[in-house]
């Protein structure tokens, strides 16, 4: 698709509407914006609860930014939780801006979903979509957008349902995401006995109770400083193999 008419390559006539951090609402040309930190600012949208809503949207606590972060449906909130675990994210924002262009008839506009800082420095900007629920003008938003933030500097990813098992991982995971669940002790004797690649509950014994070892585990495997063999393709259980992960100091 090419850019829509009545916008140009070096980014005229395509603004961004956002809250900013004095909780103003601005309206400024894309390329004033390329270094905003979108990570960091207010929703442009209210998450609303009615009864007999489709959707269910939410706040969820990430461990990535120690804040909430908004949803508006369970697979949106399942997308976060991914990108919550993923160590390569280091800030995330929902429902960053609005998007706006002229299609050579009319203003458009489109929030996506979620803007995502990486530890590299550089940014992706997320709508969530399952496959079989994009519409031809969901597609023509998608598109627009990516070729945008193209001209911003920032990456564009739709993404669609995950993984079954790898997202049932993550989920049972991130319920010890809580630096709470971090006791130093008994995270330096579970880093000592996975040294070795072994069984997940026998080295939980073998670091002491395991009533008190198990959440400590987990939260070690949520930090992803200890690491489980095949994480999307079986779920956790007691005879899973866990080892400290690679460049992992002891």
């Amino acid at each position: 698709m090419a850019v829509p008419a009545g916008v140009d390559q070096a980014g005229r006539c395509i603004e961004l509407s956002y809250v900013d951090a004095v909780h103003e609402r601005r309206r400024r040309p894309l390329r004033d914006c390329v270094t905003g930190r979108f990570e960091d600012v207010d929703p442009v949208r209210t998450f609303r609860w009615s009864r007999g809503e489709r959707h269910f949207p939410g706040w969820y606590w990430s461990a990535t930014t120690g804040r909430h972060v908004g949803f508006e449906s369970w697979l949106e909130r399942d997308r976060l939780l991914l990108m919550d675990f993923d160590p390569s994210v280091v800030g995330i924002g929902s429902q960053p801006f609005w998007l706006h262009w002229h299609d050579g008839e009319r203003e458009r506009r489109h929030a996506p979903d979620y803007f995502v800082r990486r530890a590299d420095g550089s940014a992706v900007v997320v709508d969530v979509r399952a496959d079989d629920r994009i519409e031809p003008k969901d597609a023509e938003a998608f598109e627009v957008t990516r070729l945008l933030c193209a001209q911003a500097g920032w990456r564009f990813e739709r993404l669609g349902v995950p993984d079954a098992v790898l997202l049932a991982n993550v989920r049972w995971l991130s319920r010890y995401r809580h630096p709470r669940c971090l006791h130093p002790p008994a995270a330096a004797r579970l880093r000592e006995v996975f040294a070795a690649p072994g069984p997940l509950m026998v080295g939980a014994e073998a670091a002491g109770d395991r009533l008190a070892t198990l959440p400590v585990l987990f939260h070690l495997l949520w930090l992803q400083e200890l690491s489980a063999e095949d994480m999307a393709a079986e779920l956790l259980g007691p005879h899973t193999i866990v080892h400290l992960t690679d460049g992992v100091d002891r």
